[in-house]
């Protein structure tokens, strides 16, 4: 079917009606938030309470970046330099056991060096019979315990400290940026995605870190295992020497741990001062029309 054509439509009848809908839209914008006012109320020391933890939390968190950031970069750069994570041979970090092996056996010698014997009776039999069983010595540990090695604890006592701290710093600056997002609007939102590319980096470094201090406990769990290993066989030389190999794997995944945290300070803190204007102040409310 065809339409019919109405008349044709002036310039200034068009400009009228645009004139109209502007009018429209900007009463409707100004009931929208005499409506919002009177619905959406908070008591004047609630605001100022949550203003200042506003203005406390970006005030730690930029004397974070500034400061704590670089000098935190320059103390791991330190440590890594230092005896601790950096010896010509990884074998001194290694630690004795302290778990003796006991003497051989001497089945066909004297009857005060034969093994103690132990009696069970045969169930099964008519009559009570008596087995004589043979049975090794307990051998109690001359230490008391086994220690654990001293080199890696106190490395790695150095270190969680400074993993607990990344974790509470990326915590902090993701607020901060958080905070720093404007409301939600249609174009100009290129320093709101630089604001939101932080923030998944910053979450990212923050996972990663978490899992550091995961694998210092999985760490303490296996060593546990292959030292109980050594000490129901301690005549087996493989279970000692997988302690020895597990200490210096902890070594260097110690010293990785070290290179990643200080690289994801360098790195964080790289980011956020590029781009310090645009997490700050993401929109330009001053820019001129292309027109």
């Amino acid at each position: 079917r065809t339409a019919k054509k109405g008349p044709p439509v002036s310039t200034q009848q068009l400009f009228n009606l645009i004139i109209i809908a502007t009018s429209c839209c900007v009463d409707f914008e100004k009931m929208a938030s005499r409506r919002g006012d009177n619905f959406l109320k908070m008591e004047p020391g609630l605001k100022k309470n949550i203003d200042e933890f506003k203005q406390k939390i970006m005030k730690e968190a930029e004397t974070a970046v500034m400061e704590h950031f670089p000098q935190t970069v320059l103390d791991l750069e330190e440590l890594l330099e230092s005896p601790e994570l950096n010896p010509c041979d990884p074998k001194k970090i290694l630690s004795d056991l302290l778990i003796p092996v006991p003497e051989p056996m001497v089945v066909n010698g004297l009857p005060s060096e034969e093994p103690d014997k132990k009696k069970r009776k045969v169930e099964n039999s008519s009559t009570n019979v008596v087995e004589h069983l043979t049975g090794m010595k307990v051998y109690t540990l001359p230490s008391g315990s086994v220690p654990c090695n001293t080199n890696i604890r106190n490395l790695a006592d150095k270190l969680k400290p400074i993993i607990r701290t990344l974790i509470d710093k990326c915590n902090l600056i993701k607020m901060w940026v958080q905070l720093l997002i404007p409301r939600i609007e249609d174009g100009n939102n290129f320093g709101v995605s630089i604001q939101e590319d932080t923030l998944a980096e910053i979450r990212q470094v923050e996972s990663e870190v978490a899992g550091y201090l995961d694998q210092i406990h999985r760490y303490y769990i296996t060593r546990g295992k292959l030292v109980s290993k050594v000490v129901k066989y301690p005549c087996l030389d493989d279970y000692r020497q997988s302690v020895k190999e597990l200490d210096e794997k902890m070594w260097v995944s110690l010293r990785l741990i070290c290179c990643e945290v200080r690289n994801n300070y360098s790195s964080l803190f790289d980011v956020i001062t590029k781009n310090l204007e645009k997490i700050k102040k993401p929109r330009n409310h001053n820019v001129d029309t292309m027109y």
